[in-house]
């Protein structure tokens, strides 16, 4: 049987559950809610990167990730970001719907899951 991991875990959820060799994560949006979704795009992959350091993985053990927009008219702005910041060869699956979001500044959400060792 294995061992449920959760990370930085509050009353709602957990940032991070790691179970069999998955870790799974939370939603993430920007750091900051400028109009822009390039910018948006940008810092939210930057938190994705530290959630990922901080169990000592990395973009190449993205499995697949779930991309939320606002307004699908951002698509092709939110990939040009999306495509820079992964690694050649490395694509995860991903999937991309336009949703409503749970506060009206957020333009874009990213999720995702990600191989992990063993004693993370």
């Amino acid at each position: 049987m294995h061992e449920i991991i959760r990370k930085n875990t509050n009353r709602r959820m957990s940032q991070i559950v790691i179970y069999s060799n998955v870790a799974y994560f939370c939603g993430q949006v920007a750091k900051e809610m400028v109009p822009n979704v390039k910018l948006q795009t940008a810092t939210t992959l930057e938190k994705i990167d530290e959630l990922l350091v901080s169990i000592n993985l990395g973009r190449k053990e993205i499995l697949s990730a779930t991309v939320y927009l606002k307004d699908m008219t951002d698509f092709n702005d939110m990939n040009e970001v999306w495509e820079a910041w992964i690694p050649e060869g490395h694509a995860p699956v991903r999937t991309c719907v336009e949703a409503k979001m749970s506060r009206d500044e957020i333009l874009v959400e990213v999720t995702i899951t990600a191989a992990a060792g063993l004693g993370h």
